[in-house]
């Protein structure tokens, strides 16, 4: 039996990043970027105004209140360029270019202008009166400002989020070279499992943990193969096992993997020409798990059967490797918050614990409260958490107040 950060190193040692492939900018959602995006222009490309006014010289408005002619108008993406002179001012609005011969916009809530209703076509237009003193060079988004030509705007080994894919629209980038995601498989195992739509009796169980690491997969964005349960019978797992690795990058089963008579995995793995690195893992919940690699590099995690254990397991191993696998750098890949404890926070044993905890928001602060649970098949208690608590081994209380290490499962808000 070894320690999680053992297990982890282990993982990180078989795991190399999945081969790259060019998606489109919306599929790109989610993966991991190869190659940097560069700006194709600057960003604006031009002097812009940053709010609706008044395109005026400084020099005219040295003091104030002052009029000055307007001789023109310049819309957001319209091309027309007025030329300014002393005495003059145009009519702007947020996000159209500035006329070079301006150096300063003026907002208009600064300003009043005459009455446009009662001018005939042979009228000069309106004069527009300056309250408030300006500073030159005001309200101007400018050019270059926000990215220079050829600078890189979405480096090399992001994760590829909404405002990435508008920064790539916005630079005119079509198409993303990125890393693969795995190919996820799920086998749950055991004769006492049914489907959750089937009658049962007291001696048996519907399945929980393959619609649940389903739902996890689709929450993180994994693309799932396949989902099926079978009994405890040693051909029929070799069998279904062999099939859904050969389609699979990483095959996770449920169940079967201790040292009971039906704990049939680690064999099977093995008869398939699986390599078993690690066996055992010193945490509770979850400590009869396992990983396996297999050829052309195929990942086989063996879970628990108890519910927690897996939804443990999964946090803990099962998501960063797939994260890893997706191109995600290994210091990246498991996620952390340290937050004051709410209550006392109790474990047994040597093994390092995770204690199912939520989230509490009072007075703006974030707090995690352990949430009361009856061992590793409650799954019920899972439900009310927000994620896991680490506590150290052989450590048997954290006193409420103290700092802990609180991992979250998914959206914790």
């Amino acid at each position: 039996m070894i320690a999680p950060h053992e297990a982890w190193d282990i993982i990180v040692e078989q795991t190399t990043p999945l081969p790259t492939a060019c998606k489109s900018l919306i599929d790109a959602l989610g993966h991991v970027l190869v190659t940097p995006v560069l700006a194709d222009r600057d960003i604006p490309s031009a002097d812009r105004a940053a709010m609706d006014g008044y395109a005026v010289k400084a020099d005219d408005l040295i003091t104030v209140p002052s009029d000055l002619q307007m001789v023109g108008e310049v819309a957001a993406g319209s091309s027309n360029c007025p030329v300014i002179e002393p005495g003059e001012c145009v009519r702007i609005f947020t996000g159209a270019n500035l006329p070079p011969s301006a150096d300063t916009v003026v907002m208009q809530e600064d300003t009043l202008t005459a009455d446009e209703d009662h001018r005939t076509e042979n009228e000069k237009q309106p004069e527009v009166r300056f309250l408030k003193a300006v500073q030159k060079g005001q309200h101007i988004f400018r050019r270059g400002e926000n990215a220079a030509n050829g600078e890189e705007v979405v480096p090399a080994g992001t994760r590829v989020t909404a405002a990435h894919i508008g920064i790539c629209a916005a630079v005119g980038c079509s198409t993303l070279e990125v890393y693969r995601k795995p190919r996820v498989s799920i086998l749950t195992t055991g004769r006492e499992l049914k489907l959750f739509t089937d009658e049962v009796g007291s001696h048996e169980i519907r399945d929980s943990n393959g619609p649940m690491l389903e739902a996890l997969l689709a929450a993180d964005g994994m693309p799932l193969i396949s989902r099926q349960s079978v009994t405890d019978k040693a051909d029929i797992l070799l069998k279904t096992l062999s099939d859904l690795l050969a389609e699979s990058d990483v095959l996770l089963v449920t169940g079967g993997v201790s040292v009971g008579d039906y704990d049939l995995v680690p064999a099977v793995i093995k008869e398939a020409g699986g390599t078993i690195r690690y066996h055992g893992v010193a945490m509770k919940p979850g400590k009869p798990q396992l990983f396996a690699t297999a050829s052309d590099k195929k990942f086989i995690f063996g879970l628990p059967g108890n519910p927690l254990s897996v939804m443990t397991g999964y946090q803990e191993f099962v998501l960063p490797a797939l994260r890893l696998l997706s191109g995600i750098p290994s210091e990246r890949c498991t996620r952390s918050l340290m937050l004051p404890l709410a209550a006392d926070a109790h474990s047994k044993g040597k093994r390092r614990r995770y204690v199912p905890a939520r989230i509490l928001q009072q007075d703006g602060h974030l707090s995690a409260e352990p949430v009361r649970f009856a061992g590793s098949a409650d799954l019920v208690a899972g439900g009310r958490a927000d994620g896991s608590i680490v506590v150290p081994d052989g450590q048997k209380l954290i006193e409420a107040g103290s700092i802990v290490e609180f991992r979250p499962w998914g959206d914790i808000l």
